[in-house]
């Protein structure tokens, strides 16, 4: 009896042992994200994207594999985009370009491979890329930047700091058209006459589009969103002309503009990491409601500020909401 009993459990060992053998032996599930973007992927919002995927137990080389696509130029990012699509990865990821998730979308359509966009230069609802905010149906959701209410904001902020502005001079591309129409009837609601320059073919020629302006006639500048724009260059331009510029992103006041009103980028890019871990673990993009950034920021260049001879008043605005 004892006997018995001691090789039933040894038998009961044996069994444990090969299970866990089995189990240690069985292929780890690598999942597959493609991101289309138009800046490196060294630039702190898509540090912060990898940082907040890794916080997810996700490990490149281990349970995760990432193709990066960076591009400046559209046509380029579009094809990758559907190369994508073609090639089955778990989640697209797109950058901030209406043309490149126009793209995701058509060419992911007849496979339903999920997409997930940080909407920065365009407004996925007004184009038809999703049903509501609240319900975005189809295959893509993701993060919206809200860039057309900010942009009258920019403007409102813009005359605030600099008072005596007697034209704004607006650069954009075809990336900005959305914004260069909501810039003009902010421009034409302050009373403020508005001239849209807009920007073809990059690398953009910043000097030739600005050779007409002057900050001392009380000229000031807005630009305009898109991932095809060179902050250094464009602010060193500005500087030249003596022009009071604001722009929506941090990364144009540290190269020189006197401000920027926008959202957080890497907060928006942390967020759409937590939309990429939900799919991954199988929830349909259609039942995600895309979100809006809580985090605003009204950046300062105070340098630049000394250097125009402008005293910026102190004073805190609300960000804008949609519903």
């Amino acid at each position: 009896m004892t006997a018995c009993r001691f090789f039933g459990a040894a038998l009961l060992i044996g069994f444990v042992a090969v299970s866990a053998s089995y189990a240690d032996q069985q292929p780890t599930r690598v999942f597959h994200i493609g991101i289309v973007a138009g800046t490196p992927r060294s630039n702190p919002e898509h540090v912060a994207f990898e940082q907040r995927v890794r916080e997810l137990g996700y490990v490149e080389g281990r349970n995760l594999t990432i193709d990066f696509v960076q591009n400046d130029h559209l046509d380029r990012l579009v094809a990758a985009a559907g190369e994508f699509a073609r090639r089955g990865v778990d989640v697209i990821v797109g950058g901030g370009q209406d043309a490149v998730l126009k793209a995701a979308i058509a060419a992911t359509a007849a496979r339903s491979t999920p997409v997930v966009f940080r909407a920065v230069d365009f407004d996925p609802l007004a184009k038809g890329y999703i049903a509501s905010l609240a319900h975005p149906g189809g295959n893509a959701t993701g993060v919206v930047m809200s860039n057309l209410e900010m942009t009258a904001k920019r403007l409102d902020l813009l005359t605030q700091a600099v008072p005596l502005i007697a034209r704004i001079v607006l650069l954009y591309d075809m990336e900005g058209e959305d914004q260069r129409e909501a810039a003009t009837q902010a421009a034409s609601a302050l009373g403020i006459p508005l001239e849209a320059i807009e920007l073809r073919n990059p690398p953009y020629d910043y000097d030739r589009a600005l050779a007409g302006t002057d900050g001392a006639r009380g000229d000031a500048l807005m630009m305009t969103t898109s991932g095809s724009h060179r902050p250094a260059a464009g602010a060193e331009v500005a500087l030249q002309h003596r022009l009071p510029a604001i722009a929506a992103r941090r990364r144009w006041v540290e190269a020189g503009f006197l401000m920027s009103y926008g959202p957080n980028i890497a907060d928006m890019f942390r967020i759409s990491a937590d939309y990429v871990d939900k799919i991954l673990k199988g929830a349909k993009p259609a039942d995600l409601p895309v979100q809006q950034p809580t985090k605003f920021e009204l950046i300062v260049n105070l340098k630049t500020a000394q250097a125009l001879g402008l005293t910026i008043p102190r004073r805190s605005s609300p960000a804008p909401t949609r519903s």
